[in-house]
């Protein structure tokens, strides 16, 4: 794993949410899958994670995973920064 699994924020958290998607979905097949729900894996809501299976023959071999930090998902104001904050 290159995701620095022992920080537990941000890349981190990301084998949760590659596992929440196995759970939640059941049967997978090549569809790709983008979350950013804080309680199954992500940190925070600007957090949003894309994770796709690679597939042979029918079989998952490794999942495809990242993750984007966007700054105005969540906020009031484009940029979360309102001026009275």
């Amino acid at each position: 794993m290159s995701n620095a699994p022992h920080i537990p924020v941000h890349l981190g958290s990301m084998s949760s949410v590659v596992k929440s998607i196995i759970k939640k979905f059941g049967k997978i097949n090549s569809s790709t899958y983008i979350t950013n729900a804080p309680y199954e894996g992500g940190s925070h809501l600007p957090d949003i994670t894309v994770v796709t299976p690679y597939l042979k023959d029918e079989k998952v071999l490794f999942w495809v995973a990242s993750r984007g930090h966007h700054s105005d998902i969540g906020g009031i104001v484009p940029g979360s920064m309102p001026p009275n904050s």
